[in-house]
């Protein structure tokens, strides 16, 4: 049977960053006020101790991923970076129909034919006008009976969000690792890969010595308790979205100490 091949390597990520000017002041809390909470002693019975604090995500680094990159020469950036540069966000927001839209397209031609067009102008600025964001609630990436990674979901009752990522994602379409799920906007909150796990020991004898190997394993957290309590929490509300970026995989810390992502290119949203 032959091998299964090697995933690619990740370098890249197609992402909307969240972090701005109006989003900063309400994130800062928001962040401030969890890790307070998550922190302390039997915040889950779980975790006697609390979440640990590097497993909370820094502010610099929320956002909402798009799609992830394999872009393993420079020629494949450029690519990338091109692409982000040329497109014509306008033109995209126009093409993004808010839910029902569709449905009422029969009534609204017949509309535009009584008024002149009037209903064919108010359509295309309601199309496309800024998207906003509000980022709500906690939830758990796996079964919440054991998961290891935490999130807010952006609030998006018109799919204008969702419906815009992904005709972003079929722009980048030729660039992006193939995935077989659907798109699931998140900005994460909590991810105990970046905190030390538990050790045990192994089930063999390993070495030459034949001591017991040590084997590391990811904290999990039965987070069932934390979602309930979170379900309605807000974390930032009515937020305009202001880039689309190609970000470095990998956040690293930058000047102030502020872990973050590097910024390989992006491009300004419409304002109106």
């Amino acid at each position: 049977m032959p091998a299964r091949p090697s995933p690619p390597r990740l370098t890249h990520f197609l992402a909307i960053p969240l972090v701005t000017a109006i989003s900063r002041p309400q994130l800062q809390h928001s962040l401030r006020k969890f890790k307070d909470a998550a922190t302390q002693p039997n915040f889950t019975s779980s975790l006697p101790e609390g979440i640990p604090d590097q497993a909370i995500r820094p502010l610099e680094t929320l956002h909402l991923t798009l799609g992830v990159m394999s872009l393993l020469t420079l020629e494949r950036v450029a690519g990338v970076l091109d692409l982000l540069q040329s497109l014509d966000l306008e033109d995209v927001l126009a093409g993004v129909k808010p839910a029902g839209e569709v449905n009422r397209a029969k009534d609204s031609r017949t509309s535009e034919t009584k008024t002149g067009g009037g209903s064919q102008v108010s359509r295309e600025k309601t199309e496309q006008r800024p998207i906003f964001v509000t980022l709500q609630g906690l939830h758990s990436m796996h079964s919440p009976v054991k998961t290891s990674v935490l999130y807010a979901s952006p609030l998006d009752p018109d799919l204008r969000l969702y419906r815009f990522c992904t005709k972003l994602r079929e722009v980048f379409k030729e660039f992006l690792v193939s995935e077989s799920r659907p798109l699931l906007l998140h900005a994460t909150i909590v991810n105990t890969i970046y905190a030390k796990g538990l050790r045990k020991a192994g089930g063999s004898r390993g070495g030459r010595g034949g001591r017991g190997g040590m084997k590391k394993e990811r904290l999990e957290l039965d987070a069932r308790e934390v979602v309930r309590e979170w379900e309605n929490f807000t974390w930032m509300e009515s937020v305009r979205v202001e880039k689309v970026a190609l970000l470095k995989m990998g956040a690293k810390v930058g000047e102030g100490s502020d872990e973050k992502y590097e910024v390989e290119g992006d491009v300004d949203m419409p304002e109106s």
